[in-house]
């Protein structure tokens, strides 16, 4: 796969509070982990991003010390947890269930981690107040925790997580129970807490919008490996394969039957018979020319471009004629499904715009992308 696009890390003066390096862990005959490394940078907001069952959370407990490797090592702050148990980690978990302790008050549950560690009660009292506020749930400490919303029982959770100052903050799928409103809105508050604490967050999530919009460095998995590192908007718009292509956003894939090079542009044609123009300046030498049937061509829907116009006279782009299958209203954005002879069906994402409100099932449509838009694939 391509150097560039596999880790999108400056290994110039970095401290890395984490370093997972080639841990495997099997249950049975099933490998849950498959030889992972990767690293977290002190006071970054990391996602573990894949599909259920692909061993994310196996990795969270594995650091956490909740469940051991079979080979490999888990560094922290520099110090071999092989043989730390999990109360002796400088770690914190916040599980999907929450656990809060009902016959408890919010402020109970929050300083119960600071009793069970004989924190001295001014001491607890100050933490308390400067958490309260950082989890804006000042006013609510004496509720019972059946007596506030979701959102803030997961404030309590985080409250309770954060006050004892881990150096890394575990959260496996902690806003999968919330629905759809308040999950988006907590997403804002949890990123909004990790950077007032500065405190180290290791985010375990298969949704994709969730680790897009909150996380400074991500890691795509599946099968028990990791298969592509790096920011979220490096990994949107330069996938390393398919698969994250596919998983992580919406996008086209058009199949590309021969491939030919002249310098930093490439030709792929197409099955119809057609030709996209692609200019990459990562590596070319990774797409050799020639009978090409193991590469696609990725792009993103909303880099497609409608020509209103229909004056057929933009330069530099890929562009291509078609008829609206299609139109599907999503609020902010619209999506057309259109049906291309020489490139198949290409999915536009456009605004709600009044411009745009002329579209009609079964109109000719034409439509280009830049260049240096999309991206070759390996299938």
């Amino acid at each position: 796969m391509p150097p560039a696009a596999f880790e999108e890390y400056n290994t110039y003066q970095m401290s890395f509070i984490v370093e997972v390096k080639n841990i495997s862990k099997k249950y049975g005959n099933i490998t849950a982990v498959d030889d992972v490394s990767f690293k977290i940078k002190e006071g970054e907001f990391f996602s573990m991003l894949g599909p259920s069952g692909c061993g994310k959370t196996t990795i969270l407990r594995i650091i956490g010390g909740l469940a051991e490797q079979d080979s490999g090592i888990v560094l922290i702050d520099g110090a071999d947890m092989k043989e730390v148990p999990p109360n002796k980690r400088d770690t914190s978990l916040v599980f999907q269930n929450l656990a809060l302790f009902p016959h408890m008050n919010v402020e109970e549950n929050i300083i119960y981690g600071l009793r069970k560690r004989k924190i001295p009660a001014i001491k607890i009292k100050e933490k308390m107040a400067n958490m309260l506020s950082v989890v804006n749930l000042s006013g609510f400490e004496k509720r019972r925790t059946t007596e506030i919303s979701g959102g803030q029982q997961q404030r309590v959770a985080l409250a309770r997580s954060l006050i004892i100052e881990p150096k890394i903050l575990l959260l496996d799928e902690p806003l999968a129970s919330l629905d759809k409103k308040l999950r988006i809105s907590m997403r804002t508050e949890l990123k909004e807490i990790q950077r007032r604490t500065g405190t180290t967050f290791l985010y375990v999530t298969h949704d994709q919008s969730e680790a897009l919009t909150m996380s400074d460095s991500m890691a795509i998995m599946n099968e028990g490996k990791i298969i592509q590192t790096g920011s979220p908007d490096f990994i949107y718009n330069k996938p390393v394969n398919s698969f994250v292509a596919d998983f992580v956003g919406a996008g086209n894939f058009v199949q590309v039957s021969q491939v030919s090079r002249k310098g930093t542009i490439l030709r792929l044609k197409t099955l119809g018979d057609d030709e996209i123009i692609w200019e990459n300046n990562d590596n070319n030498d990774y797409f050799p020319p020639g009978n090409s049937n193991q590469f696609v061509f990725f792009i993103r829907p909303e880099k497609v471009k409608i020509d209103l116009s229909l004056q057929k006279e933009i330069k530099n782009v890929n562009y291509f004629s078609g008829i609206i299958i299609s139109k599907i209203f999503e609020g902010p954005d619209i999506r057309l499904l259109v049906f291309s002879e020489k490139i198949g069906n290409i999915t536009i994402e456009i605004k709600n715009d009044q411009i745009y409100t002329g579209f009609i099932e079964n109109n000719p449509i034409f439509f280009y992308w830049n260049y240096s838009d999309g991206v070759l694939l390996v299938k």
